[in-house]
């Protein structure tokens, strides 16, 4: 069973250039979890889930939490942390930047980063 969480959008001062850091910019996030439905399902009881609400506080508090130079960084500090603090087989996460600083025009570069858990 798969949840996914689609282009959550962040504000952060990420980046390699000096004026990345300074000014800002628009990073945006995708999640594929991967965990098991049936006793949510069930139940219909949101404390057998896993709540949408708790994995956005945990994309965005991995983002507010420090500046980091990659999105490749970015993406495995997310995917670490949800893997290690929730019941999930597996996750994926996207990390994108809308148009980085390349000297010409592009919509966005993204990375993804896989994790599957040590747990049965």
């Amino acid at each position: 069973d798969k949840l996914s969480l689609k282009n959550m959008i962040f504000y952060g001062h990420h980046g390699v250039y000096p004026a990345e850091k300074e000014l800002g910019q628009r990073i945006e996030v995708d999640v594929d979890l991967w965990t098991d439905f049936l006793r949510a399902a069930g139940t219909d009881d949101l404390s057998a889930a896993i709540s949408y609400v708790d994995i956005y506080s945990t994309v965005k508090d991995t983002l507010e939490r420090e500046s980091y130079n990659l999105i490749e960084a970015m993406a495995v500090a997310i995917c670490e942390r949800i893997r290690d603090g929730y019941d999930v087989r597996k996750v994926t996460v996207r990390v994108r930047k809308p148009q980085p600083p390349v000297g010409g025009l592009m919509d966005s570069a993204e990375v993804e980063i896989s994790r599957e858990s040590d747990r049965d």
